[in-house]
């Protein structure tokens, strides 16, 4: 082939035209663009290009960016300052335009003031509209047993003018001796009842009443309004949610937990049925009840030991909300005369605050410290990790002491550690 031959002999003698060749195409080759922009980047891009490579190769200027952007303008025949100009006359445009249209807007707003001269016209039309409204979908609709008891309210219990609250004598069920027992043990399982005064969950025993469930029977039905938290004493219940349109065991409740609380607590539909996996005995509380006795008792517990707490200097400094939040993981524990809180030399896992009587630490056969309400003690344990260093005992008839576990210690008072820290290496 006479072209083939021509081209072989011209890349022999003629080498500067293979490289030129080779560079062309390798500045387009593989790039995903249609030829006529292939031929772009050859014929208009890539002299510009090389020609800016070549002077910014030439003066290696510190600022390179800088310098392309100014050769480019140069390159342009425009100026930084006429550049800069540019810039200032389309905001003054657009400021223009911002002035034109607020001017628009205030002569329709203008022009619509004039067609209504009557807003109740507007109203009334408006109303008419509302009447045309479709009926609400039957499966919007609350079933005809739920609307007599329908709720206001789907947040907590709220009083004020408008719902004032009632004296309340709670319900009284008779119950022998050994029911009152069973039932305190297993409601000091539950945290909701844990810390509740003697004489309120006295109360509480007395306004619960007996469940005996069988096998299968359904204490709670899914999407009801709640009227009662139940407490189990013994057996298991299934807690039940229809998930894409299949029932599913969520959760399985056992002897001493509490359930259907949540209604109670902030007014909402039951979230899941609870079945009874054999036989079981629940108790049950009524709202009316769990608002006045357990939601009362502890909003004065909390006002009880944030006025305590006031007192206590190590927490004095604290935020009215970290207080409240230190009354709340309190738990009050009472001793009698001798009784020995902590021991010497063993673990310890609580903090504790002297509400009530006095005490006294001993070293050994040594008698190193006294206590008195709002004193405090137990962290050194907490903070170093370490055995109790002293024994704490009871030196009054009564002591009441305020407890946290080592975890709320470290969450609630983590602040208070150096505090604390300093303190600790006073003692003796």
């Amino acid at each position: 082939c006479t072209c083939a031959r021509t081209s072989h002999v011209r890349t022999f003698i003629d080498p500067d035209y293979l490289f030129e060749l080779f560079a062309q195409m390798s500045v387009v080759d593989g790039l995903p663009f249609a030829d006529e922009k292939k031929k772009y980047i050859l014929e208009v891009l890539d002299p510009v290009l090389e020609e800016m490579v070549s002077d910014v190769l030439t003066e290696v200027p510190s600022q390179p960016v800088d310098f392309m952007i100014g050769w480019l303008r140069k390159r342009s025949g425009v100026s930084a300052a006429s550049a800069q100009l540019s810039v200032k006359a389309k905001n003054a445009q657009l400021h223009n335009e911002l002035k034109q249209i607020k001017s628009s807007v205030e002569e329709a707003g203008n022009a619509i003031k004039t067609a209504s001269p009557d807003p109740r016209a507007d109203e009334e039309d408006e109303e008419e509209d509302d009447d045309d409204c479709d009926e609400i979908p039957e499966s919007f609709k609350k079933p005809e047993a739920q609307m007599s008891r329908a709720r206001a309210s789907v947040s907590a219990e709220a009083y004020g003018q408008w719902n004032q609250k009632k004296a309340f004598t709670p319900p009284s069920y008779p119950k022998s001796d050994d029911q009152k027992e069973r039932l305190t043990k297993t409601l000091q399982k539950s945290f909701m009842f844990n810390a509740v005064d003697p004489k309120d969950m006295e109360t509480i025993i007395m306004a619960m009443s007996e469940v005996p469930l069988k096998s299968g029977e359904k204490v709670i039905s899914e999407g009801d309004d709640g009227d009662f938290l139940f407490v189990i004493e013994k057996g298991s219940l299934e807690c039940i949610k229809k998930i894409n349109g299949e029932d599913k065991v969520v959760k399985t409740c056992d002897t001493g937990d509490v359930f259907g609380e949540l209604a109670l607590l902030y007014n909402c539909p039951r979230a899941a049925s609870v079945v009874a996996k054999g036989e079981c005995v629940c108790w049950k509380l009524d709202r009316e009840s769990f608002n006045h006795i357990v939601k009362d008792s502890a909003a004065k517990r909390r006002d009880k030991y944030d006025g305590f707490l006031k007192g206590v200097a190590l927490i004095a400094s604290i935020g009215a909300y970290e207080r409240s939040q230190i009354a709340d993981a309190l738990v009050s524990e009472t001793f009698q005369k001798g009784d020995t809180i902590v021991r010497q030399d063993e673990p310890g896992d609580k903090f504790y605050i002297v509400e009530e009587g006095g005490l006294y630490a001993m070293k050994g056969t040594d008698r190193v410290m006294e206590y008195k309400p709002g004193d405090y003690f137990g962290e050194l344990a907490l903070l170093k990790n370490q055995p109790r260093a002293a024994s704490v005992l009871v030196e009054s008839e009564t002591a009441k002491v305020l407890t946290m576990s080592r975890l709320a210690f470290s969450k609630m008072l983590g602040p208070l550690t150096d505090l604390l820290a300093r303190q600790a290496d006073s003692y003796k």
